[in-house]
């Protein structure tokens, strides 16, 4: 009985999470495109005077090609920098946002 009631929930459990990366494929797009492009310029960008710089990304889907993604550098609770960014998944481009 037990194998039963398993065999029938499993689908209507696990259902939902396998259509989880095609609702939010644009942002997962978008931040990997971002994230690569961050850490390559970063890395030629090393500053001594600030360590542990953790950056936290946020992606917003604007269409089916575009999203804004927002860069947050912290260190600890201090942000120490934001920027922004327009990324067009379709034509694989990243354009920074000057505030």
């Amino acid at each position: 009985m037990k194998k039963l009631i398993t065999f029938i929930l499993s689908p209507l459990i696990f259902t939902p999470m396998l259509h989880a990366n095609e609702n939010f494929s644009v942002e997962i797009e978008a931040l990997r495109l971002v994230m690569e492009q961050y850490k390559k310029d970063n890395e030629s960008n090393i500053q001594l005077d600030v360590k542990n710089k953790q950056p936290s990304y946020l992606a917003l889907k604007q269409d089916e090609c575009n999203a804004t993604v927002k860069v947050t550098e912290k260190t600890g609770l201090e942000v120490v920098n934001t920027e922004s960014f327009d990324v067009n998944i379709c034509k694989k481009e990243i354009y920074k946002v000057i505030n």
